[in-house]
């Protein structure tokens, strides 16, 4: 028996569903940065207008001594922060994609492996040779998207370890020139 339309169908039925959960997952971390970067663009617009109000009030040096030294603290933590919020939405998005891989990946495999039965049965006489080359590929295929899941992964949690580490230095150094 050959496979029908019907089952091509119902075999991308879940592939379609995967890209649209996909799809769904970017347009929310879109709109999450879209609301961060407003935010922080009005948040600095207000810190500009006061800025320049603190600067047309200066009567000596040491006034703009202070006030440098003083807002140097502040936009720096500000910058830190809007670092870690772009960093979690980016994380979080990567995460619900990875997810969404996981769970499909074993649906997607043992759609593959059923047609692979059905079309292994009808296959012509001497046909065995394209059989198993088709077979290793798919099998081949599959260790490689297991060792390319393991290695981002693993690139993820470094990429999370070093961003921890960086912020916590910058906050260290920042914390250090206050007090001195």
């Amino acid at each position: 028996m050959y496979a029908t339309p019907e089952q091509f169908a119902a075999a991308n039925k879940a592939s379609v569903y995967a890209l649209f959960t996909i799809a769904q997952a970017q347009f929310v971390a879109f709109e999450r940065l879209s609301a961060l970067n407003f935010n922080t663009t009005k948040a600095a617009f207000e810190d500009g207008v006061k800025q320049a109000k603190a600067l047309l009030s200066i009567k000596d040096a040491q006034e703009l001594m202070n006030l440098s030294a003083a807002s140097t603290q502040p936009a720096l933590e500000k910058a830190i922060a809007y670092s870690r919020s772009v960093y979690e939405v980016a994380t979080q998005t990567q995460a619900e994609v990875t997810k969404l891989a996981e769970t499909q990946a074993p649906e997607v495999k043992k759609a593959v492996a059923s047609l692979l039965d059905k079309v292994t049965k009808n296959a012509p006489a001497g046909s065995d040779f394209g059989v198993a080359a088709l077979k290793s590929a798919i099998s081949a295929g599959s260790s490689a998207y297991d060792r390319f899941t393991k290695v981002v992964k693993q690139a993820s949690d470094v990429a999370e370890a070093n961003v921890t580490a960086a912020t916590a230095t910058v906050v260290k150094a920042a914390g250090k020139q206050k007090a001195a």
